[in-house]
């Protein structure tokens, strides 16, 4: 039987919902890698490193389901555990470290894309000649955190609201930056490796049901994470795209292909956007190796197109780095 090695990263003391998510992930996908003949053992990545080093030279796998988010409690470390397996040319899922390395880093990321013509929505950081425009909206995002992870509602500030000086001052201004807000709908855009190249799955439009005009559409923490709150109850993924939106559809297949390529993403990933009042569509964010837990977007999208969870999962192994 082929041995399969399941890395995730380790838990805290105190975890946080989005924190113990990749326990159910990792626990799916275990019985996925048994329905496919292999024997699975999972380990925890860490800065610590010699036990994974010592597994790789006196046992390696034949394949690593890599789902490390974190390392050490830092996102930007993530790139690391690729690395290492990159180094031990041992078989694993998703993309490699270079990809890692870039799309994690939120505001790289977006410099890329508009140095490629690809639209996303301007934005400035504490350390740039821009400054905000007293005419417009942002959300203050942090530079690599995913998950929604510290944005609340309070993060939506008009231009003449962001006073730097203070924010400065109250050291509040390192790793996040500052991304014009797209008053407009929301759409999730999920890719998986094919024979023939990147397969675009069934668009997902996110609902923001019943909210108030005062309060903004957006995916924030309580949105994914907090059952019991507001957001949680009210926001909604639907596949249910009118035809209307049959060019708006082909666009966004086409800028998420695109952004496969430019950022030699592998296995899955999911491209998030905005898309404004006149249909012009903005990249939020490029998500390599996004959540698999089985009532999350990426297997919701691939099931809409007929795609079963074992079967999504053997789809990601077969274009495993190797």
């Amino acid at each position: 039987m082929k041995k399969a090695l399941i890395l995730i990263n380790k838990i805290s003391n105190h975890p946080t919902q989005d924190e113990l998510d990749v326990l159910v992930q990792a626990e799916s996908i275990e019985k996925s890698l048994h329905e496919l003949g292999y024997e699975s053992r999972r380990e925890f990545f860490d800065l610590d490193l010699r036990n994974i080093i010592s597994i790789l030279k006196q046992n390696p796998p034949d394949l690593v389901f890599n789902l490390v988010e974190t390392v050490a409690g830092k996102g930007e470390l993530i790139h690391l555990s690729p690395s290492l397996l990159e180094s031990f040319n041992v078989p694993f899922t998703g993309s490699g470290s270079f990809a890692l390395l870039l799309t994690t880093n939120k505001i790289r990321t977006k410099k890329i894309l508009k140095e490629n013509g690809l639209p996303t929505p301007e934005w400035f950081v504490h350390n740039d000649d821009g400054k905000p425009d007293k005419r417009k909206k942002y959300i203050i995002k942090p530079a690599w955190e995913d998950g929604s992870t510290g944005i609340t509602d309070n993060s939506i500030v008009t231009g003449d609201q962001v006073k730097l000086v203070e924010l400065s001052r109250e050291m509040k201004l390192k790793n996040i930056f500052f991304e014009e807000y797209i008053h407009g709908r929301e759409f999730n855009i999920s890719v998986i490796a094919g024979k023939n190249g990147p397969e675009v799955m069934p668009v997902a439009e996110m609902k923001y049901l019943d909210f108030p005009d005062d309060k903004p559409r957006i995916l924030n923490y309580a949105s994914k994470w907090d059952e019991g709150s507001f957001e949680y109850s009210h926001t909604i993924r639907t596949f249910e795209i009118p035809e209307s939106d049959r060019d708006l559809s082909i666009s966004l297949a086409d800028i998420s292909r695109r952004c496969w390529e430019l950022f030699e993403l592998r296995g899955y990933a999911r491209v998030d956007f905005r898309v404004d009042e006149n249909d012009r569509p903005y990249i939020l964010e490029i998500n390599t190796n996004p959540c698999l837990s089985p009532d999350s977007g990426f297997p919701a999208a691939c099931s809409k197109a007929g795609l079963i969870y074992t079967d999504m999962i053997n789809r990601i192994i077969q274009d495993a780095h190797i």
